[in-house]
């Protein structure tokens, strides 16, 4: 075997293992896990024992989702004098603010400088003396028992972050970035509950997710995955992240593929940035599982497999040329081209309304690929990076 062969099928495997391997060696391991292992259900505290909560919301120009979120917030089934309600609503010049005015139950941290989230994270921080706090996004609504679900994750003293569920509000006909999402993040959500199954989530997504008050550490100016980051450096601490299914974030999609490149681009800048920033995580001698779980599930898909990804067509067509007769490579060049066409269909289809979402999966994997390697000049060029310019979501 020469030298390109051994190339391609390490390329070939690679891919197969970041899209698709990894997610069946998880669930094997999950399922001999729990033959010897049965993980003991949490525990719900008493009434009167239940902690106090902090509902955080870091929010920038949200007037339209003022009303909504608050009585969303004031809709949970938690006890009233044990849930707080904190906006940290920096550099916001709309009517926000005065909106938040009329709702007494809403504590408004604001200064007129804007300088991002991650700082509007961190300024906030100092003001929380709740043990238990709950991020959420202003945009996003949480179902009425997700405060009483996450608070009972937290039973578990090992536990020291909540990762919720986000969910894509589905409409019927969807555009492909709305489409694409919905699926992409129903396929994310089953391996974070099998991560967390097998040890630990590996990260949380900001609509919503939980952590301890002490365990907070504060993040550079320019983070840009300040939820990723933030929830890693508590694993790191030694404690898990726990998956709840039971507590979710609704939100629309992106309102077209415009908005939803600027946000993907973002995020996997976000990516790059934090395997630098969490490059400790990759020891896996004093992380063990936990290092396998990041580096499979997170750093392969913002690193190395794009790259292999578009590297493997003309990897494939050199080999096809010099060895003019397996079928084996014909038939992976085959399938090859076939993605690429069907990829290029959904971009015909992409800001096209369509029943049919399948048809968004292989044009939404090309689009979260492409945008690996589209975020490197973002990551080097972009000046003031933890402030962005928020992506529209569809009405």
């Amino acid at each position: 075997m020469t030298t390109l062969e051994i190339l391609f099928w390490i390329f070939l495997f690679i891919i197969f293992y970041t899209y698709l391997g990894y997610g069946i060696l998880l669930y094997i391991l999950v399922k001999i896990k729990e033959l010897f292992y049965k993980p003991t259900q949490p525990v719900l505290p008493a009434t009167d024992n239940l902690p106090d909560v902090t509902l955080f919301i870091a929010a920038y120009n949200e007037e339209d989702q003022v009303n909504k979120k608050m009585q969303n917030s004031l809709d949970q089934n938690y006890p009233a004098e044990k849930l707080h309600i904190t906006w940290i609503t920096d550099g916001s010049n709309d009517s926000t603010n005065e909106k938040l005015k009329a709702w007494p139950q809403a504590n408004i941290l604001f200064q007129p400088k804007r300088q991002g989230k991650t700082m509007a994270i961190n300024r906030g921080m100092r003001f929380i003396k709740t043990p238990i706090v709950i991020f959420t996004d202003a945009n996003t609504m949480i179902n009425k028992d997700a405060v009483i679900a996450i608070v009972k994750n937290f039973s578990n003293p090992k536990v020291g972050c909540v990762a919720g569920e986000k969910r894509i509000i589905n409409q019927e006909e969807d555009n492909a970035a709305g489409g694409g999402e919905g699926i992409y993040w129903k396929y994310e959500s089953t391996l974070k509950a099998l991560d967390a199954r097998l040890y630990s989530a590996v990260g949380a997504a900001g609509e919503l997710f939980a952590i301890r008050r002490e365990l907070f550490q504060e993040m550079k100016k320019d983070t840009l995955l300040d939820d990723f980051i933030l929830s890693l450096r508590i694993a790191m601490q030694g404690y898990k992240i726990a998956y709840c299914s039971n507590a979710y974030a609704c939100e629309s999609g992106s309102a077209n593929i415009k908005e939803e490149k600027k946000r993907k681009i973002r995020i996997a800048a976000g990516g790059l940035q934090s395997i630098w920033r969490l490059r400790g995580l990759l020891n896996p001698f004093k992380y063990g599982v936990l290092s396998f779980q990041y580096l499979s599930h997170r750093v392969l898909r913002w690193s190395i497999t794009p790259i292999l990804l578009f590297a493997l067509l003309p990897l494939n067509i050199i080999l096809l040329i010099q060895y003019k007769s397996p079928v084996m490579y014909g038939i992976i060049l085959t399938l090859q081209v076939l993605f690429y066409l069907l990829a290029g269909y959904g971009e015909y289809l992409s800001n096209k309304e369509i029943k049919i979402k399948i048809l968004f999966i292989p044009y939404y994997f090309f689009f979260m690929n492409i945008s690996v390697l589209r975020s490197v000049p973002y990551l080097l060029r972009k000046p003031n990076k933890g402030v962005w310019e928020k992506a529209k979501r569809a009405k």
